[in-house]
């Protein structure tokens, strides 16, 4: 392993891996993530993937993997010359992530936390991994999607939803076989998602809340507006409910 590129420039990243074994292309695999360094304020910060095929689980079990924090540093080193060994079914990335560029993120300007640096150096390696065409097993989500129970009392539901993948052509499809035009979609869907947003702009009713003022959606208006004497402030009536009760607010005791 030769960290020399991060020794010459500390500025940024240096991402690391091993061959990926011909076997990781073919089954379905299990990967794991690791982290060291969050903590130092000294040093920089490594994030590392490892994954086997899951018929292999039980010989990468064998060489008696742990948490690194479990292990002391001679453990580490050994375990790792094993895998090395071992590259015809275990493979491996990492992403080491200088102080400066640690530094700059959190301090810039625009900040960039280590939270968010952490989720997304993680989510990266993944992805590598994955565009290295690593078949990480999706066993434990499969089974979830495949089994859901749906809390809704829908009729006519299908579970004809493809990937789930917003590229998904069937996934779109089901979407909008699914959408009510006033409650939207059930909870097994991502709302935030762009692509079920779409759809609702497209498919479902217009809402007005009923607490919104006449005059709250006729827009900003003009904004010489802003430049006349007087108070501007319009009065916000209070919401149906304490206007039916005769509630009001209490301003002294």
């Amino acid at each position: 392993m030769d960290l020399s590129e991060l020794e010459r420039d500390n500025t940024g990243r240096c991402r690391l891996n091993s061959p990926v074994p011909a076997v990781c292309r073919k089954e379905p695999c299990i990967l794991g993530v690791d982290e060291a360094g969050r903590g130092p304020v000294l040093g920089p910060m490594v994030y590392a993937i490892c994954y086997c095929p899951l018929s292999r689980l039980a010989d990468l079990e064998a060489l008696k993997v742990a948490d690194s924090k479990t292990l002391s540093e001679s453990e580490r080193d050994r375990l790792f010359l094993k895998m090395e060994e071992d590259g015809d079914f275990v493979g491996w990335a990492l992403d080491v992530l200088s102080p400066n560029l640690i530094s700059t993120s959190m301090l810039g300007r625009v900040k960039y936390n280590l939270n968010s640096l952490s989720h997304d150096t993680a989510a990266g390696l993944i992805q590598f991994a994955l565009d290295q065409g690593v078949k990480v097993a999706q066993v434990a989500r499969d089974q979830a999607v495949k089994n859901w129970r749906f809390v809704e009392k829908l009729q006519h539901l299908d579970a004809d939803y493809g990937s789930g993948y917003p590229n998904d052509p069937k996934t779109k499809a089901w979407l909008r076989r699914h959408v009510e035009p006033v409650f939207g979609f059930p909870q097994f869907v991502r709302f935030s998602w762009r692509t079920a947003q779409s759809i609702l702009e497209k498919e479902a009713e217009d809402v007005v809340w009923e607490d919104l003022l006449a005059g709250d959606l006729e827009g900003p208006g003009r904004i010489t507006s802003y430049f006349n004497e007087g108070a501007r402030v319009r009065p916000r009536l209070s919401h149906r409910y304490f206007q039916e009760r005769g509630l009001e607010p209490a301003t002294a005791l």
